[in-house]
């Protein structure tokens, strides 16, 4: 069954190489399976086209760190739109080992215990995508003993900058994003001391988009809705 990778759409070139990548090493955890991408906006092709080339029933895989308007409301509309035969999984945050990834982003950043952390996420009006936020900075703060903040690089308050800002001392930033674009751009210029790497293509994203992937394909085989 093939699976179709979905990420928001940006213009800057990396973001898209990015989810390329990501898709790549999808691949080549499931060499029997195809792996389409598509956008959920901004870049094409969108998910109804992606959809329509392709043979057989699907597994929507959507690339997003938060349940937002893109994930509840876009993506379920072009998948109807395509008229096939698809699964929705569910977005990939806030899973526990995209906050790993995001920890060992940190660490590799220069991230010392005792800095303040903040995590930057894109933002969103959906009040269900920030309580994925929230509970993303809860994990984050579990696994490195610090109380982490949360800041907004876009749509919703506080703005990262301003959180930054308030803190004392050294200031880490970890970035609750996927790609690099102009959501990261905003974050890296808040003015911390350490700002750290979009998830982009490290290895844990590819597993989770595998294991998504998997689970759907359990919950089809059973009847339910995954």
């Amino acid at each position: 069954m093939t699976l179709v990778l979905v990420a928001h759409g940006t213009r800057a070139p990396g973001g898209a190489e990015v989810v390329q990548c990501v898709a790549d090493q999808v691949r080549d955890l499931l060499p029997e399976v195809p792996v389409k991408v598509a956008f959920a906006d901004v870049r094409a092709p969108d998910v109804t086209t992606v959809l329509r080339s392709v043979r057989g029933p699907a597994v929507v895989v959507p690339a997003f760190l938060a349940s937002g308007y893109h994930v509840r409301v876009d993506v379920p509309e072009q998948v109807a739109r395509s008229g096939r035969d698809a699964v929705i999984a569910p977005a990939l945050g806030p899973a526990p080992s995209l906050v790993l990834a995001v920890h060992e982003r940190l660490v590799e950043a220069g991230w010392r215990v005792g800095d303040s952390i903040v995590l930057a996420a894109a933002g969103s009006s959906d009040p269900r995508a920030l309580a994925d936020v929230r509970r993303a900075a809860v994990l984050l703060g579990a696994r490195t003993g610090s109380v982490v903040r949360i800041g907004y690089a876009a749509t919703a308050e506080p703005a990262v900058a301003s959180v930054v800002e308030s803190l004392p001392g050294r200031v880490a930033v970890a970035s609750w994003l996927l790609a690099p674009g102009l959501f990261h751009r905003a974050v890296a210029a808040c003015g911390a001391d350490v700002v750290a790497a979009p998830l982009g293509d490290h290895p844990r994203v590819a597993d989770l988009v595998v294991r998504r992937y998997t689970e759907a394909l359990v919950y089809r085989s059973l009847g339910v809705a995954s």
